[in-house]
C-alpha cells in the first residue's frame, strides 16, 4: 500500500506554483483562484507560508515569493537534480536494451552531457559527463535545437559553423532547418552516422509539466545494429523513460496520459529516417 499524500503540503505547493514569475505580486484571492482552492483555505495557507518566509506580504495585501524559496533554490544545480532523478530509470533501460544512454542540456550553443550510462557490452561512444558536443549533428542536439523559438534557432544557424564530420553530416543551413522542423513534428531525432561513420543514435525530449523541452535523452548504438526495427523499439522505450524522468523532476498536479493512448505506428517513418529519406 502506498503512503497517503499529505493534502496540505500539496495545496501549499499549488499555491506557490501559482506565481508566474518571482517578481509577481498577487492577492490571496488571485492565488487561490489560480490554485483552484477555496478562498478561505487559500487564505489560511498563504498566512502560514508568510510566517515561514516562503512568501512576503506587500502593499495592498499582495504577496510574492519570499527569501525562503530563494535560499532553498540558490544552490540547486539543475544538471545534478536531473542526473539523480534519471539514474535509476536509465540504468534499467541500458541493461534491458544493451545500449549506451546519454542525457544532455543545451548550453551556449552546445550540448552538455549531464550523465552517461553504458553496459559492459554496449557501444561506447567515448564520451564523458560534463563534456560538450556540437548540437547540429547529434541526436541530443537536434532535439534541443528543434525546441528553440524560431528566432533563437535562426540565430544559431546563422552564427554557427556547420562543419562536416562525415559525409552524412547536414551542413546546409536550409537543409538543417527543414530537418529540425521534421524532428519537431515527429518528436524524436536521429544522428545517422553524422558524427562517426560507425555510430547511430536516437534521441527524444525530456519535458517539464508544461510540455517544454528542458533536456534530451538518447540511445547510442553501432550503425550496424541500429536497424529500423531496433530504432522503433528504442524510440518507444526512450519516450517512456523520458516521461518518467520528467515526472520525477517536474511532478504535475494531474496524472499524465498513459503512453499507450498516444502511440502511433513508428516503424515505417523510422525506416525512412534511418535510410536517409525522411
Amino acid at each position: 500500500m502506498s503512503t497517503p499524500r499529505n493534502q496540505s503540503v500539496i495545496k501549499a505547493f499549488r499555491m506557490l506554483k501559482s506565481f508566474a514569475r518571482a517578481d509577481e505580486w498577487l492577492t490571496s484571492s488571485e492565488l487561490s483562484r489560480r490554485a483552484k482552492l477555496p478562498e478561505a483555505s487559500g487564505y489560511r495557507l498563504i498566512q502560514t507560508l508568510e510566517e515561514l518566509g516562503a512568501v512576503i506580504r506587500g502593499p495592498r495585501g499582495r504577496y510574492r515569493p519570499g527569501m525562503l524559496l530563494v535560499s532553498l533554490s540558490r544552490d540547486v544545480d539543475f544538471a545534478e537534480v536531473l542526473h539523480e532523478a534519471a539514474q535509476k530509470i536509465i540504468l534499467e533501460l541500458a541493461r534491458r536494451y544493451d545500449v549506451t544512454l546519454h542525457i544532455g542540456l543545451f548550453e551556449d550553443g552546445m550540448v552538455t552531457y549531464v550523465t552517461k550510462v553504458l553496459t559492459p557490452t554496449s557501444f561506447d561512444s567515448q564520451t564523458q559527463p560534463g563534456a560538450q558536443l556540437e548540437a547540429y549533428c547529434s541526436g541530443l542536439g537536434k532535439v534541443l535545437l528543434a525546441a528553440l523559438p524560431e528566432e533563437e534557432l535562426d540565430d544559431f544557424v546563422a552564427e554557427g559553423d556547420l562543419i562536416s564530420l562525415t559525409e552524412h553530416t547536414i551542413i546546409d543551413p536550409d537543409a538543417l532547418r527543414r530537418h529540425l522542423k521534421e524532428v519537431r513534428r515527429r518528436g524524436y531525432a536521429m544522428d545517422d552516422r553524422e558524427i562517426r561513420e560507425d555510430m547511430r543514435c536516437i534521441a527524444v525530449p525530456i519535458e517539464d509539466e508544461h510540455g517544454t523541452t528542458i533536456a534530451a535523452l538518447s540511445a547510442t548504438e553501432s550503425a550496424e545494429r541500429m536497424t529500423p526495427e531496433r530504432v522503433a523499439a528504442l524510440k518507444e522505450a526512450l519516450t517512456e523513460a523520458a516521461r518518467a524522468i520528467g515526472r520525477k523532476v517536474f511532478p504535475a498536479d494531474v496524472p499524465v496520459r498513459p503512453a499507450s493512448m498516444s502511440r502511433r505506428p513508428v516503424v515505417p517513418e523510422i525506416a525512412r529516417a534511418v535510410h536517409g529519406t525522411a
